[in-house]
Order: C-alpha cells, then structure tokens, then sequence
C-alpha cells in the first residue's frame, strides 16, 4: 500500500513539473480557493495607505466574456476596513471591489494575525 502512495506522489510531483509556470500558478490559485487564505489588500495613493480590505480570501484577474482573455483589472470580495485599524469592527461588511492592474498601487498579503 505504501508503494502505491508512493508512486502515485511521484507521478503527481513529476506532472507538476512539467507544467508551464502559468499552469502551475493556475494550480496555486486554485489550492489557495480550496483552503482559503486570510489576505489583507491595502491600496495606496503615493505613499498614503486609503483602503483596507481584510479577509479577503482571493483576488482573480477578470476574463472576457467572448475572448476569455484577462480584463485589465482584478477583483474579489473582504470586509472593507473603514478605519484602516486592521480588525473587523461593528458596521464593517463584507463588500465586492475591483481594481485596475495598471493604474492602482496595491500591495496583498497574507495576514499573519
């Protein structure tokens, strides 16, 4: 039986390998939506923090409808972070927000909370 396991890892380690990087990232995303993170996304303007989304647990990058190419923008849902404070505070909900790829300075990161 643990032969069994055994192969079967190596087989799917070796799959995993010969994957494209665009690919293995698509995979990456999608074991990230299966376990759910506990990301914080804070966008800037210059150097001045203006929003907080926290709890998010992923960002996707928009396809086209008929094209199924990626849109210029990402999107995802968190709770918004009205006070910047980095806690989820009464009245703060859950929203949907989207963010432009080119024009938006943004950082996203796991919160290690």
């Amino acid at each position: 039986m643990k032969l069994t396991h055994t192969l079967l890892a190596a087989s799917l380690l070796f799959g995993l390998g010969a994957c494209t990087q665009e690919t293995q990232n698509k995979i990456g995303r999608e074991i990230n939506n299966w376990t759910g993170v506990n990301g914080v996304l804070e966008i800037y303007a210059g150097d001045k923090l203006v929003r907080r989304f926290i709890k998010v647990d992923k960002l996707t990058t928009a396809l086209g409808t008929d094209t199924s190419k990626d849109r210029p923008y990402r999107f995802g849902y968190g709770i918004m972070d009205a006070n910047l404070n980095g806690v989820v505070d009464s009245g703060e909900k859950k929203v949907y927000f989207e963010f432009s790829d080119y024009s938006t300075s943004y950082v996203f990161f796991e919160n290690p909370a």
